[in-house]
């Protein structure tokens, strides 16, 4: 996979860090979009429930005047010219488009408060509810009919009139519609809102908005479907109008009549969407603005990275020129001497120049020990690159720890190919280094073990490159260098404090 470049890095670091804020805040937004509608629902069903208990209330009140109108004296006796004051009177508080009867169970009417010609008056239309006061002897509501003097769509209050403990007449009274628009006008909380009642057979008798055009009106299918299936729901309706809404509807015990109410979904969504609009609008500036803030910085230190870049490479063409010139003067200088002699120096060059290669490959910011020694060893096992067996962690190095630790194994190795291990072909080394801590401060320990090369002889005198290894791990590293010569092979213990340079 390709290494992604500073500016997309960064640009994903502030993605990263800005996305998570706006899903979180986009989360919120809905979260209490959730509970706008759980808060809007509770608000239609007590809405629903307070128009009943209201509607209720009007219909008994309604029943129990008629009841005192079915005791008078002069309806049992069938003094209908006397019955009319009375009744003139109780119609007084509904206004004038309120209307009562009085019918015998055939249905013959034999008073109206509309005329007192009951002659020509035609037979009641809801014959079927006349039947249910005689045969039930109990009030009852009808359902939203056309009545036969007005001709216009009513709903009516039947009660049975009583003598000798039959009935005997059915007194009907027929309130003003407008009475019912009334009463969802009154409760209706807003604009948003769609309130209806319904009789029985769910048609509309009262209703905002459009009263003009729904009443007479069946509900609408979504709702019409539940209305007789359970007597009290909440669920997403259309309206005749075709606005969605969430609907609570309870049907009345008393009458049979159903009082829906509905609030649109769009008074709930709007502020949704205008809420995730600002959320995203800011989002989206807060983020740009980042992303513009991020290519402004990785611009400035791509440019300080280049910079560093060309500072690196200026410094290893003049250290490859000083290198290249002290192999020149070490050529000039050794010229007279011995062939081992010119290989020990060129050698110690080449390891230094090695680890100056890994180096630069690192921007000089350090390297792992393991790559280290596996560049100065690489010209001793080139025949058979599983003589070296190395053991150990990963272990970073500093540049001067790098370049010294470079040179001791380097000369550690170039004995083992004149004298040791690498002098012969069977002979093997294993490299093993453990970090450890003393006084809170890392310390590298490396051991250097030899097996199966020519028998072992201590030499009479330190060389040069003995000395090397002690001095450089000594005054270098601020640590120390041991050799022990055993039969089975040579063995070097170095041991040096690890340190963390920029």
């Amino acid at each position: 996979m390709p290494k992604l470049s500073l500016p997309v890095r960064l640009a994903l670091l502030v993605a990263g860090t800005m996305l998570p804020l706006i899903i979180f805040v986009v989360g919120i937004v809905f979260n209490n979009y959730e509970q706008d509608r759980e808060d809007a629902s509770r608000r239609v069903l007590e809405t629903v429930r307070s128009i009943r208990l209201v509607l209720d209330a009007e219909m008994q009140r309604m029943t129990g005047g008629l009841q005192v109108l079915a005791l008078t004296n002069s309806l049992r006796s069938g003094d209908f010219e006397s019955f009319r004051r009375i009744a003139l009177g109780f119609l007084d508080q509904y206004g004038k488009d309120g209307v009562v009867l009085v019918a015998d169970r055939d249905g013959r009417q034999l008073f109206s408060s509309v005329t007192s010609d009951t002659a020509s008056l035609p037979p009641r239309n809801n014959r079927a509810i006349v039947e249910q006061v005689f045969s039930t002897k109990r009030p009852h509501y009808s359902n939203l009919f056309v009545g036969a003097v007005k001709k216009q769509l009513i709903v009516t209050v039947e009660v049975p009139v009583f003598r000798d403990g039959e009935v005997v007449y059915d007194i009907s009274f027929s309130p003003p519609i407008a009475l019912f628009q009334t009463i969802v006008e009154k409760q209706r909380p807003s604009e948003n809102w769609t309130i209806s009642i319904f009789d029985g057979e769910g048609i509309n008798f009262a209703r905002v908005p459009n009263p003009q055009q729904t009443i007479g009106k069946r509900a609408a299918s979504s709702l019409y479907a539940e209305m007789f299936s359970n007597p009290e729901a909440t669920l997403p309706t259309v309206s005749l109008e075709g606005v969605p809404l969430i609907t609570t509807f309870a049907r009345s015990s008393l009458t049979g009549w159903t009082v829906a109410a509905g609030i649109a979904e769009d008074s709930l969504v709007a502020p949704l969407w205008r809420n995730l609009a600002i959320t995203s609008t800011i989002g989206g500036v807060l983020l740009l603005i980042g992303l513009a803030f991020a290519v402004r910085m990785a611009t400035t230190i791509a440019r300080g990275e280049m910079l560093h870049d060309l500072l690196i490479q200026e410094l290893n063409h003049r250290v490859k020129n000083t290198l290249a010139i002290l192999q020149s003067i070490a050529v000039q200088t050794f010229r007279s001497a011995s062939k081992s002699e010119r290989e020990k120096f060129e050698g110690r060059l080449g390891a230094l120049a090695e680890t100056h290669n890994l180096l630069s490959q690192e921007k000089w910011q350090g390297s792992e020990l393991q790559d280290v020694i596996s560049r100065v060893m690489q010209p001793y096992l080139l025949s058979n690159p599983k003589r070296l067996r190395m053991f150990g962690p990963k272990v970073p190095l500093s540049p001067r720890l790098a370049v010294v630790l470079s040179m001791i194994v380097h000369e550690i190795a170039t004995n083992a190919a004149k004298y040791g291990a690498l002098s012969n072909d069977t002979g093997t080394v294993t490299l093993d280094w453990e970090v450890t801590k003393e006084e809170e401060i890392p310390k590298l320990r490396l051991i250097w073990r030899e097996s199966g090369g020519p028998p072992v002889v201590a030499p009479v005198q330190r060389g040069f490159g003995s000395q090397l290894i002690e001095r450089s791990a000594r005054d270098q590293l601020g640590g120390e260098a041991t050799v022990d010569f055993l039969p089975r092979g040579v063995v070097y213990t170095v041991s040096c404090a690890l340190e963390n340079e920029s």
